[in-house]
């Protein structure tokens, strides 16, 4: 057997736990026929068959199954390996790659505690990106494009996770975007109940904040709240006020979502629902930005009192029982 590339490795893991060659494409940003021609070429190399495939559904194979804790531990390793890259600085060796922080979009507390960490860590070099979703940003620092970034941790595929790792930063309250205009704007607070008979925007459609649309469905739940249809995605202030009052659907955001042209951001109250942030990394990498971002957000989130939640909030009970663990 020759030398097995990692890649076709990869497109095993990705079918493998998606078990669907579609999904697995797209979470590896790759096409269906270029996934399918690298899992037939590991089974070539193996001589195994490793999934049945039906016109309903995919399976693994005896031969499938026994790969999966070789296939995991050999990604890994090259993980691991990418990582060590990384131990330079921390040993007084050569200078730390850039470490690429994702901070889902700006004005959020993902920012403040950037800006922290370059305190922190003066030598590192912190690079901002704002890609906006924990879903899309999680296949990507699976695949090493991608370092840090924020979000919902909970609500990512227990596949995923198992690649992550986890610091609970705070829990955010959440708040309804409201065009001008909408009975509803001219209050401080909007009780949740009021919401009752509204179609609201949580991002449905969007394949990259799906862990904020599964949040929305959990919370409106039994409320008569509907979860309103995709809308065109929108980058840019512009864009999205264009957009929302087009649509007029109120839209679920956090109590920081930054200033919106033609709306008002008010605070949802009774219950008070929060929206639980962790910093997320890849398991393995080791960088002294990641010490920085970590110290940052513990630093903050204490003196801040981030994790401490409301007497009458909301929470998922699964995210609660994640939010107290740190990795």
């Amino acid at each position: 057997m020759t030398d097995l590339e990692p890649r076709l490795l990869r497109a095993f893991m990705a079918v493998s736990e998606e078990l669907h060659f579609t999904r697995a494409a797209a979470r590896l940003y790759v096409a269906q026929q270029a996934l399918s021609r690298d899992v037939r070429r590991l089974e070539r190399e193996l001589g195994a068959e490793l999934f049945v495939r039906t016109t309903r559904q995919v399976t693994l194979t005896v031969d499938g199954e026994r790969l999966l804790p070789y296939a995991r531990r050999v990604l890994d390793a090259q993980d691991d390996l990418a990582a060590a890259f990384a131990r330079g600085a921390r040993s007084g060796g050569a200078a730390a790659r850039p470490l690429l922080v994702d901070l889902n979009s700006e004005g959020l507390i993902s920012g403040r505690i950037l800006e922290r960490a370059r305190e922190l860590a003066p030598d590192c070099e912190l690079m901002a990106r704002f890609e906006s979703g924990l879903t899309w940003a999680a296949a990507e620092m699976v695949a090493g494009r991608l370092d840090v970034s924020f979000g919902r941790y909970a609500g990512l595929e227990p596949a995923l996770r198992s690649r992550l790792a986890q610091q609970p930063v705070r829990y955010e309250p959440m708040a309804v975007l409201l065009p001008l205009g909408h009975p509803l704007a001219d209050l401080d607070a909007v009780p949740l109940g009021a919401l009752a008979g509204e179609s609201v925007y949580a991002g449905a459609g969007n394949p990259r904040t799906l862990e904020w649309t599964d949040l929305a469905h959990r919370l409106f739940e039994g409320r008569g709240i509907e979860v309103a249809p995709p809308a065109p995605l929108a980058v840019g202030a512009e864009e999205f006020g264009r957009v929302m009052a087009k649509n007029r659907n109120p839209v679920l955001a956090a109590v920081d979502f930054p200033a919106m042209p033609e709306s008002v951001l008010r605070p949802l109250i009774d219950p008070v629902p929060l929206s639980p942030v962790s910093m997320v990394w890849r398991k393995g990498l080791v960088h002294p930005g990641v010490d920085a971002l970590r110290a940052a957000a513990a630093e903050l989130s204490a003196a801040e009192g981030w994790l401490r939640r409301p007497e009458d909030a909301w929470v998922p009970a699964t995210d609660a029982l994640i939010m107290v663990i740190r990795d």
